[in-house]
């Protein structure tokens, strides 16, 4: 993991959050629907802490986990210029396939939005959905991101040169049998692990969740660039095209071309 801690120190996933709000605001309205309405949540793979502050300021009381040092430590510089320490029960660097030190049962909810996509290995991709079984209460909500192996296959087929080694049909066709991308240029976005649609639900219920939701949290509107952005914009029509991708986000024919998608599932005893 050494290659996702040196790419997220020097990378601004806050602004990243800030540039592509829409995956935050329906991943928020979901969060929202489905947690307890009160508690302690885990966010795990945390990095600066966007969801974990926003959970502190509805009350609830957070724990803070992600595997970068320095994003950890901007976690928490953050909560104390927010007046939000006080809302946390710490600030850990730990790996989400042993989360040492956090013991069984201890969340009402927990979040892992980042983890599951940067384990290319699939024993660490179990391994990280055990951690989070583990420390879940019985009957907790869990929020999972995934990435979409058809919405990747799209970009690398739209922006080729952009996303070397998958400017060749040789090798989209060996990334669409194995889901594994790897940037070739220096400096971009660490390696991942993409999902098929249809693989994500039988994963996480066969390790011990029970299904709730499955939700594309950037749906249609990542397929829509600024220009026409601004066009729903000037009709005064902003909100409405918001609530309309919040609405349409757990259509099946929607979830493949969403780069981020979010699992919603329960902990079974």
């Amino acid at each position: 993991m050494k290659n996702v801690i040196e790419y997220y120190s020097s990378f601004d996933e806050w602004g990243r959050l800030d540039r592509e709000p829409l995956e935050f605001t329906i991943n928020w309205h979901y969060i929202k629907k489905y947690l307890p309405n009160c508690g302690s949540i885990l966010d795990n793979g945390a990095g600066p802490g966007k969801y974990s502050f926003e959970l502190a300021r509805q009350g609830y009381n957070v724990t803070l986990s992600d595997i970068t040092p320095k994003l950890v430590e901007i976690a928490k510089e953050k909560a104390n210029e927010l007046g939000l320490t006080e809302k946390f029960s710490g600030f850990h660097s730990l790996n989400a396939t042993n989360l040492k030190g956090i013991s069984n049962e201890n969340f009402d909810a927990s979040l892992m939005l980042g983890p599951i996509y940067h384990l290319q290995n699939g024993n660490d991709r179990i391994a990280a959905v055990r951690e989070l079984h583990r420390v879940t209460k019985n009957n907790g909500i869990v929020f999972v991101a995934f990435q979409s192996r058809m919405r990747m296959l799209l970009t690398s087929l739209l922006f080729p040169t952009f996303w070397k080694p998958n400017d060749n049909i040789g090798t989209i066709n060996k990334f669409i049998e194995e889901g594994i991308f790897n940037h070739t240029d220096e400096g971009r976005f660490t390696g991942a692990y993409y999902y098929n649609i249809e693989d994500i639900k039988p994963f996480m219920e066969n390790h011990g969740f029970e299904t709730i939701d499955l939700i594309g949290s950037s749906n249609l509107g990542a397929l829509i660039n600024n220009e026409q952005k601004q066009y729903w914009t000037d009709q005064g029509e902003k909100e409405k095209l918001i609530e309309l991708l919040i609405r349409i986000a757990g259509d099946p024919s929607v979830l493949g071309v969403s780069s981020h998608l979010l699992y919603i599932g329960r902990k079974k005893k």
